[in-house]
């Protein structure tokens, strides 16, 4: 049964999502505790270390991921939410001890076997894709499952597959096809390019960390903190509580990859605020759904997504953090001029200011947050220490910050050192529990998506896609791009952020590169480590991650919608739909990303042209939010909408003499839209 209450309602949408929806209520609920804390304890453990053989990290990884995810998730939403059924006790051990048999054994799987199963390692490796399928399903929804199978059914058709013959004429000559002891051998007994790959190799080492960071930081209340501080600098202003969503939701971005935590986080307070000042219910959660998504934009923490891209490129995440500065910048400056826009339109005020809270008690309560954030930001951009070492640090700092924390407001209270101890420890523990259970479903879904990166090796099904969008595109590099976009958009009604990410990553990136080749797009390359990277991989893998990470926003999915229209009261489809429209122009971001690379600060010689870069990219983006909201000096009819989108395509790429003809457009479009206001008038 559902509450009532929004914040309630809102929260077990995240706890169903990213938490799992079980809260048993006998001794199990000290298995689960337990076990989350657990797998933290030996994820810093881990790291602190940092010797641990690759094989065995992962998979320990995964086997804890595995104990977890039948418990916490409930087989549908019919189940039962205060007990844990006894075949799912059965699943969680088969599942842990599938993934415990490559732990036990993984040495001689490798150095003895060559990575060539016998038959306890096809049974076993069997029972661990099934396994994995399941908790994909449970955990993911069935989008990723379904596709992950139907790669591995394309890798078992061929002359020489299992089901050779399967496929008619021309799909069934695609590749050789294997045999499914040669596709166990490929996805479980290798190292690299299978379940242990690139993806969950990057989730294991990397992403907890943060992940972890991420859920201390949030326990120890500078979620709230980031809310109230953007309430009192904007709550007051026109469109105020919308303005304060944006800013807290990219404040809270900066420590958190999730976007549907991201809309509880901030939202819950931000939406009701909205809703006072004037804006539908559907329109106070869409423009927090917005918020929120662009989360995974802001440096230094972007999501898994953002790591896993940063191995596939072979570029320092450091390195990666700073290209994505001034994208991320954009994105939020043109949501903020969205609000306004819409507030202008709508006729909206702020919130009295004796509703809002004061600036500098605010900003005074809270100032200790900053220093972890501080040197994280320090670690990994002075020093340049890697992400995960980072991470922990600053772990160890915040654990610190908030064992000050506790032991100072415990103090101030009264209540003695005995109560500060016992909150600090809650924090900690409820932080240590809560980064684990938010890791489930990325070790579920970089676990899945190390499958569909094996099989696209496998069959070399790349080659044939890039044949396929050759001929749909004719060739045409614009065209081929939106092509991948409606890929990923498709992708993104389904699958996670990560996953989208991935799949597009293995699949399409390859293709437009090539097609972008072909067209004669060369921006040379960047080198790191003595390695060269081409600047174009670079843009592609942008635009893929950008397109990504609109999955959580694309209806009819859209679980960042839901989690919004909960707290809203309004309808989930329509608020996803709003929350979309206010998200086309990280669309328009990724195409202006992938024709400009000085946009992610590579190549730009002087202070000048990168402020010409910035200035046009924004005046781009404003024109086509006008476009798209149909709205700047007033309402704007058709023609100016289309004027203000021709100039939003003609800023776009780095170009001055078509920047110049963007600029003509949109100050037509303005002196449009002024002279017929003055007329009015």
């Amino acid at each position: 049964m559902h509450n009532n209450n929004p914040e309630v309602e809102a929260t077990r949408l995240v706890e169903e999502t990213e938490l799992g929806g079980r809260k048993p209520t006998d001794w199990s609920r000290w298995v689960i505790l337990g076990l989350a804390v657990g797998w933290s304890v030996f994820q810093v453990w881990a790291t602190w270390v940092g010797s641990l053989d690759q094989l065995f990290f992962r998979a320990a990884h995964l086997a804890f991921a595995f104990a977890l995810v039948f418990l916490v998730y409930p087989f549908n939403r019919r189940s039962r939410r205060d007990r844990i059924p006894l075949f799912d006790w059965v699943l969680g051990i088969t599942a842990t001890l599938s993934a415990g048999y490559v732990m036990w054994q993984y040495k001689e799987m490798i150095e003895i076997r060559g990575g060539l199963a016998n038959q306890t390692d096809l049974v076993v490796g069997s029972v661990t894709i099934l396994m994995l399928l399941l908790a994909g399903w449970r955990s993911l929804g069935p989008a990723m499952p379904i596709i992950t199978v139907v790669f591995m059914l394309f890798a078992l058709t061929g002359p020489q597959g299992l089901f050779q013959g399967q496929l008619p004429g021309a799909l069934g000559q695609l590749h050789a096809g294997v045999q499914w002891r040669s596709l166990v051998s490929q996805l479980f007994m290798n190292a690299s390019d299978s379940i242990w790959g690139t993806p969950i190799g990057v989730a294991a080492r990397t992403v907890f960390v943060f992940v972890l960071f991420g859920a201390i930081l949030e326990r120890a209340g500078a979620g709230k903190w980031f809310t109230d501080l953007a309430f009192s600098i904007l709550g007051g202003v026109r469109g105020g509580p919308a303005k304060a969503s944006i800013v807290s939701s990219a404040l809270t971005g900066v420590v958190s990859g999730s976007s549907i935590s991201n809309v509880v986080t901030s939202g819950t307070f931000t939406i009701p605020a909205m809703r006072r000042a004037g804006y539908s219910a559907e329109k106070a959660g869409a423009v927090e759904v917005a918020a929120s998504s662009n989360g995974q934009l802001m440096p230094p923490v972007m999501g898994a997504a953002a790591f896993i891209m940063a191995d596939f490129l072979g570029v320092p995440y450091s390195s990666l953090v700073l290209m994505a500065v001034v994208p991320a910048l954009l994105a939020y400056t043109t949501l903020f001029i969205l609000v306004d826009l819409e507030a202008v339109k709508l006729g909206l005020k702020g919130l009295p200011r004796s509703e809002l809270p004061r600036f500098w008690p605010t900003f005074r309560a809270g100032l200790h947050y900053v220093f972890p954030l501080a040197y994280l930001l320090y670690a990994l951009l002075v020093i340049e220490m890697s992400p995960e070492r980072a991470a922990l640090n600053t772990i160890f700092l915040m654990i610190g910050v908030a064992l000050l924390q506790e032991l100072y407001r415990a103090q101030r209270s009264g209540q003695g050192i005995a109560s500060g101890l016992r909150s600090f420890a809650q924090i900690v523990i409820e932080g240590f529990a809560n980064g684990a259970r938010n890791m489930v479903g990325i070790a579920i879904a970089t676990g899945l998506a190390g499958i569909i990166i094996a099989v696209v090796l496998i069959t070399n099904i790349g080659f044939g896609l890039t044949d396929l969008l050759q001929t749909l595109s004719g060739g045409n590099l614009l065209v081929a791009l939106f092509l991948a976009q409606l890929i990923s958009l498709v992708l993104g009604m389904g699958l996670p952020t990560t996953a989208n990410y991935v799949v597009m990553a293995s699949l399409v990136v390859p293709v437009i590169t090539k097609i972008a080749e072909q067209n004669g797009i060369d921006y040379g390359s960047l080198t790191f480590s003595g390695i060269e990277v081409p600047i174009l991989k670079i843009v592609a893998h942008m635009f893929a991650f950008y397109f990504g990470i609109m999955a959580d926003s694309t209806p009819p999915v859209a679980l960042a919608a839901y989690a919004a229209s909960a707290i809203a009261k309004g309808d989930p489809f329509r608020t996803g739909v709003q929350g979309f429209v206010y998200e086309l122009r990280t669309a328009l971001l990724a195409y202006m990303v992938f024709f400009n690379p000085g946009l992610l600060m590579i190549g730009v010689e002087s202070v000048l042209e990168g402020g010409r870069i910035i200035t046009t990219a924004l005046l781009g983006l404003t024109a086509f939010s006008a476009a798209t909201l149909g709205y700047l000096l007033g309402k704007a009819n058709w023609p100016q909408r289309l004027l203000y989108l021709v100039a939003a395509l003609t800023l776009m790429p780095n170009n001055p003499s078509t920047e110049i003809v963007g600029i003509g457009v949109m100050a037509l479009a303005l002196g449009w839209q002024w002279w017929a206001r003055r007329a009015a008038s």
